[in-house]
C-alpha cells in the first residue's frame, strides 16, 4: 500500500454542527433515510453553567482489517490499493454479510440501489480529483484532518505524532483508520 489514508477527528473541537453530514449526502447522493457519516451529541455532563457535551463521529473506521471484506463471498467488498475499503455494486449479491459483520455497525442498504453502502473517503469523486473528502472540507472548526499516514510530512502524520488519540474497538483487531483526539473533558471510550 503506497498510501495510508487516514481521518482524525478531533472531540475538542468538533461543535456537532452536522455540516459534514450534509456535505457527505450532497457529495454522495446519500438518500434522507439513511446516513454515511453523522456526528452523534452525547450529554449534556456536569452541573449548570459548566455544562459540555461529548461529540462522537461515526462513520466507516476503514479498518485494515476489515472485517466486511473477509465474509464477502464474492469480492463485491475489498480494499483498494489506497487501503480504502470500497463496494462493487456489480459484483454485490445482496447477501448482507457485510452488513452483520462490521463491528462499528455503520453499512446500511441503500434505499435507491438496494446495495450495502458507507463512507469511502469520497475516493470516486473528490479524492479522485485530489480534493479532501467532503466532510473535511466543510467542517467549520478543522476538526477533522484527513490525508495519507504514510507521509511523514503530513499534516495528518503530524498531528497523530503529536496529539493523544485513539481508535474505537482496537481489541476486535480491525485496525481502524479513523482516529479521535479525546476530549479533555470526557474520558476515552473503546
Amino acid at each position: 500500500m503506497t498510501k495510508r489514508y487516514v481521518l482524525v477527528h478531533d472531540e475538542n473541537k468538533c461543535i456537532g454542527c452536522q455540516a459534514c453530514n450534509v456535505a457527505c449526502r450532497s457529495e454522495n447522493s446519500v438518500p434522507d433515510s439513511v446516513t454515511r457519516i453523522q456526528v452523534r451529541i452525547e450529554g449534556p455532563y456536569g452541573n449548570f453553567p459548566h455544562l459540555h457535551f461529548k461529540y462522537n463521529r461515526v462513520s466507516c473506521e476503514q479498518c485494515e482489517n476489515a472485517p466486511c471484506v473477509k465474509v464477502c463471498p464474492t469480492g463485491a467488498a475489498y480494499v483498494n490499493d489506497d487501503g480504502i475499503v470500497s463496494i462493487n455494486e456489480k459484483k454485490c449479491v445482496g447477501c448482507l454479510y457485510c452488513v452483520a459483520a462490521c463491528p462499528y455497525k455503520v453499512r446500511f442498504i441503500n434505499p435507491e440501489t438496494r446495495v450495502p453502502d458507507k463512507c469511502d473517503f469520497c475516493k470516486d469523486t473528490r479524492l479522485a480529483r485530489g480534493e479532501e473528502p467532503a466532510c473535511v472540507s466543510v467542517c467549520p472548526t478543522q476538526a477533522l484532518v484527513f490525508g495519507d499516514a504514510n507521509d511523514l510530512t503530513s499534516k495528518v502524520r503530524k498531528v497523530l505524532d503529536t496529539k493523544p488519540n485513539y481508535q474505537q474497538k482496537v481489541n476486535l483487531g480491525t485496525e481502524p483508520r479513523v482516529y479521535r483526539i479525546p476530549s479533555r473533558k470526557g474520558g476515552i471510550k473503546a
